[in-house]
Parts: structure tokens; C-alpha cells; sequence
């Protein structure tokens, strides 16, 4: 059940400008923000009507009457294109609503997944104009504007102020007819502060010490070669791997090296690492090392710390909800796949920390709180989950882990099945939560997550091989994808909402520098560690109240401070 009424009618609270703290409500003003393209300047949408054009968006925003920012919620067509900028100008804002991310999370909801999202397209769709397609325009390299700089008329003789009041009218009209309105406003509250939080890590940046990173990558390659050259060990181990065969070949290449293996008269399926581990080669010990330090030299190496490091700050393109479940992905950087090496070149500033946290066994418990089964909340109101479970399968942990984890994703591999049984029987309620998503699915049913977040619906080539030879399998694989989105879509919506309460307990000048699934990171001063380290204990629990009401789940957030990342794991 969710916690009652007004309470998930409010936003996750959130920074205010210049340190002023909003209050929690349900309704507040809202003031509808447009940049100018081509200069500093904007408009602002007054909720009574008045429109007033300003030659400084920014300072506007920042100069707003103190007693207004407790009420105003700031509307804006993207966060991406209009946040930065305020950003470069010192101001930060507390709450806003993210008309692209709210228009998509509406459209899955309706059935219309994919369909464009830009308030422009949603405008069109509102007045039955022809639906422009959504025009992103990502710049290479990450810094500037991530919109080409046009007007956006959009050609519907309207301002942007007047197309994105409208669409927010709208918008605020599809949630009320929502079956579960209350829920998915809190989805679109933390969504849209979700864009906040990302816009500001990429501004702000993480600590990244760059000589740390150029001396790791010396140590490991060898000094930076020539443009077009391997560094010196990347060209030592290319050189053994050709020595082992008898013949030039390229270890880049996964033709010439399955071509190399046939002349050994070895045949091998591919070039992956997990193939290559069981060929009896002298070829394969090389070629093994070779394709490791080639891949951090790819994603991680001088020219991607050229593209991406500046200043000590490493600061990537975040992109909010870009995985279908609502996690986020990068459109640049690679911040969500940093090697465990790399993170030896995350360094805390001098008189500074590095507080990181993330949140145990969070799948687990979120099944847990969202199907009210008894037992197994109880063992969710544990530290650790699954030594909790044990008893229920011969004491054993591993056992238990492998069980909750079949359940959530569908496995059916050596010991699954007779695990399962035992988890059917001792936790049916959280067994039959997962396995009426999955039937859903297989169905060709939509699923939705806790707050409201839909999955796609199947293709059209889904639908053609259901009803082929090969329906079986796509029906237990679309089966197996919904039954994991309901669990991992929630997850994400319970780590977004924690991140906007964080941002509000947040002291200055801690700032939250790095998220990925269930992980944050703080950079501080030292003296704030204790501080912060309770902020992020507390969004845990307010973040746990907000989505799942009075529940025995314990989301435990183990916070440590360190200089290196590294030494956080």
C-alpha cells in the first residue's frame, strides 16, 4: 500500500538557490523558464499570465524574491539545454519540472513508448499539428550546449514560454488521470531533480588528478606513443602475439585472428575472451593481455582524458533515465564503467573527502517492500539479506542468493529450479509478484514499476516470432525482461529519489559528484564527513518512507570516506 495521501504528492525536497530551503507541499507557483539561443538572456512564464523577457536568464532566476523560493517550481522544456547555462552563471535552482522527461515517462505510460518527447512534439501532438521528431544535437567532446542554437518556434506562431505552458497545463492533466496520480508525481518530481543532479555533476565535475592518471597509464602502456602508434607494451605483446603464430596479424582484428587460428589448425567461434581462455595456444596468453590493455588504452587512455578531464575534474554527459528501466546512462566520458585501476585517479582535493555509499542488496529489497511479503521483509530489515535467508535453504547464503536472483531474473540454470521451489513455498507473495510480471509479459502485456514507469511495449518483430516456430523462447524472453523491469525499474526510482533528498541535505560546498545504479558519491571537506555521512543515512530512510511507506525493509547505505576511490571498495 502506498503511505498515505498528500504525502507523495510532494517533490522530493531539494537545494534551493543560493542555499534557500523549500518547504514540502503539494501545489506551489510555477514559472516557466526559456532560454534565448543566442545569448544570455530568456523569458520567464508567470503562473498569472504575465510574460517578462530578461537579458539575464540567470541572474533572473538567481535574484527571485527570497519568500517565492519556498513555492516556485521552475518549468522548463529540457534540463539539458537550460540548466547549464544557469549553472555557468552560479545559480542554482531547488525544484524543477522536466517537460522531455515527464512528456516520455506519459507516453510509456499511455502505450506510446519511443514515441518524440520534446515539448515542441508534445505541443503538436496536443493541437493535432504534424509531430516533429525530436532534435538532439549532442556535441562531440561534451562541453556547450547540447541543442543546436535555432529558435524554437517550432513553426506553431507561438513562444516557447506559451508552447511549454501549455504542454505543462497538459501534462499536469494526463498525471490526474493517472490510475495512480500520487505515484507517478512523485516519478516526475524525482525524475526532473534527477536532471538537476546530473547537470551538476557534469558542471561541477569529479576529482580526477590528472598526473595520476597520465603515471597509471604510463606503468601500465608504456609513455603516450605518436599519433597512430601503440604505446611501447601494447606494441611488445601485438609483436609476441605474432611471434606465436608465425605470422603478422593484427590483434585488433577478429578476422585475422580466427584466421590465425585456423592456419594453426585450431577453429574458434570468436575472438571473446571467455572462447579464447579454453584454446591450448601460445598465441592466446598474449593475446589475452593485449586485448585488456588495449581496451582500457580505447576508453580511458591520453586522448580520452583530452576529451574528457580538464582542471583535475573529470565531467561527463549524464543522460537521466536513458536505460529503458530509468537508469542512467552516459552520451559521453563512460562515467558508469570506470575500471577498478582507473579509480586510483579519483582523488579527493587537498583538506577534502570522498564519501561513497551504496545501497546493499537493493533489488532484493525493493521486491520485498513492493510485494508485502512478510517473510521476507523480515529478512530484508537485516544488514545482510541473504545470510537472513539462509536458514530457509540449509543455511546456506550462497544458496539463498542464487534463489532471490533466479526470481528477479528469470534463471532456470543448474541448481535454480529446486532453489525456486523452496522460495515459492517459503516467500509466495514476492515469488508470485515477479512471476505475474513475467506471464505479463510473455503476454505481451505492459508492466510498471512502483511510481508508474512503463515498459515498452513488444515490437512488431517480437510479434512475428511469437507466433512462429520460435514463440516459445521469445515469449519466456520478453517474459524474463519484465519480470526484472518491475525490480530494477523501482530500484532506480528509489536511488533517484534518495539522490534529490541528499542534494538537500547536502551542506555547502559538499556536492554529490558521482552516481551509478546504487552508489554516490560526495566530495567534501573533511570537516562536513560526519555530517554527510549522515545526510546520506537519512535520504536512505526518507527515500524508503517516501515510495514504500511504514515498511520492516531496511535499505542500508554504508557510507566511508576516503582520499581514492579505490580504497572505497
Amino acid at each position: 500500500m502506498l503511505p498515505c495521501g498528500e504525502r507523495l504528492v510532494r517533490d522530493p525536497p531539494c537545494s534551493g538557490p543560493r542555499n534557500v530551503s523549500p518547504t514540502w507541499h503539494a501545489g506551489g507557483m510555477h514559472v516557466v523558464v526559456t532560454e534565448d539561443p543566442e545569448g544570455p538572456g530568456g523569458t520567464l512564464g508567470h503562473e498569472n499570465g504575465t510574460v517578462t523577457h530578461v537579458p539575464d536568464l540567470a541572474e533572473a532566476i538567481g535574484s527571485w524574491p527570497e519568500s517565492d523560493h519556498r513555492e516556485v517550481r521552475w518549468v522548463w522544456g529540457d534540463t539539458r539545454r537550460v540548466y547549464p547555462g544557469v549553472l555557468g552563471r552560479g545559480v542554482r535552482v531547488g525544484r524543477c519540472h522536466d517537460v522531455a522527461l515527464t512528456e516520455g515517462l506519459l507516453l510509456g505510460a499511455e502505450g506510446r513508448y519511443g514515441e518524440p518527447r520534446s515539448a515542441e512534439a508534445a505541443y503538436a501532438r496536443l493541437h493535432g499539428f504534424a509531430v516533429p521528431e525530436d532534435r538532439e544535437a549532442v556535441v562531440e567532446g561534451g562541453q556547450g550546449t547540447l541543442f543546436e542554437a535555432e529558435p524554437r518556434e517550432a513553426g506553431f506562431g507561438v513562444g516557447e514560454a506559451e508552447l511549454v505552458a501549455a504542454v505543462y497545463q497538459d501534462q499536469l492533466g494526463r498525471i490526474g488521470r493517472l490510475k495512480e496520480p500520487g505515484r507517478f508525481r512523485l516519478l516526475v518530481a524525482a525524475e526532473s531533480a534527477g536532471a538537476l543532479i546530473a547537470a551538476e555533476m557534469g558542471f561541477f565535475g569529479m576529482p580526477w588528478r590528472e598526473s595520476v592518471h597520465d603515471a597509471l597509464l604510463t606503468e601500465l602502456l608504456g609513455g603516450r606513443p605518436a599519433h597512430g602508434m601503440r604505446p611501447s607494451k601494447l606494441q611488445a605483446l601485438a609483436d609476441e602475439v605474432a611471434a606465436a603464430f608465425g605470422q603478422a596479424v593484427n590483434p585488433d582484428s577478429p578476422q585475422q585472428i580466427i584466421k590465425a587460428f585456423k592456419s594453426a589448425g585450431l577453429t574458434v567461434p570468436s575472438t571473446r575472451s571467455w572462447v579464447l581462455k579454453e584454446v591450448d595456444h601460445p598465441g592466446v596468453k598474449p593475446l589475452l593481455a593485449y586485448k585488456e590493455l588495449a581496451r582500457l588504452y580505447s576508453f580511458h587512455g591520453w586522448v580520452w582524458a583530452d576529451q574528457w578531464v580538464k582542471e583535475d575534474r573529470f565531467r561527463a554527459e549524464y543522460v537521466v533515465g536513458g536505460v529503458v528501466s530509468g537508469r542512467w546512462a552516459t552520451s559521453g566520458g563512460g562515467a558508469l564503467q570506470i575500471p577498478k585501476l582507473m579509480r586510483r585517479a579519483v582523488v579527493a582535493d587537498e583538506g577534502w573527502t570522498l564519501v561513497v555509499a551504496d545501497a546493499a542488496q537493493l533489488e532484493p529489497r525493493v521486491l520485498a517492500a513492493m510485494a508485502g511479503d512478510g517473510g521476507l521483509a523480515r529478512a530484508a530489515g537485516e544488514i545482510d539479506l541473504y545470510a537472513a535467508l539462509a536458514k530457509a535453504f540449509g543455511g546456506q547464503r550462497d544458496a539463498a542468493k542464487i534463489a532471490m536472483l533466479s526470481a528477479m531474473y528469470g534463471g532456470t540454470s543448474g541448481d535454480a529450479p529446486k532453489l525456486l521451489a523452496v522460495m515459492r513455498q517459503r516467500f509466495p507473495q514476492a515469488y508470485a509478484f515477479v512471476e505475474d510480471a513475467a506471464r505479463a509479459g510473455e503476454e505481451g502485456q505492459l508492466v510498471r514499476s512502483w511510481l508508474g514507469r512503463t515498459s515498452p511495449p513488444p515490437s512488431a518483430r517480437w510479434r512475428e516470432l511469437v507466433s512462429g516456430p520460435e514463440g516459445t523462447r521469445a515469449s519466456r524472453d520478453r517474459g524474463r525482461f519484465t519480470r526484472n523491469f518491475v525490480v530494477q525499474a523501482t530500484a532506480a526510482e528509489w536511488a533517484t529519489t534518495l539522490m534529490a533528498i541528499l542534494r538537500h541535505h547536502l551542506p555547502d560546498p559538499a556536492k554529490l559528484v558521482f552516481f551509478q545504479h546504487d552508489e554516490v558519491m560526495v566530495h567534501c571537506p573533511l570537516d562536513q564527513t560526519t555530517t554527510v555521512r549522515s545526510a546520506i543515512a537519512t535520504a536512505a530512510d526518507e527515500a524508503t518512507r517516501l515510495l514504500f511507506g511504514d515498511t520492516p525493509v531496511r535499505f542500508p547505505m554504508e557510507a566511508i570516506a576516503v582520499t581514492c576511490y579505490a580504497d572505497a571498495k
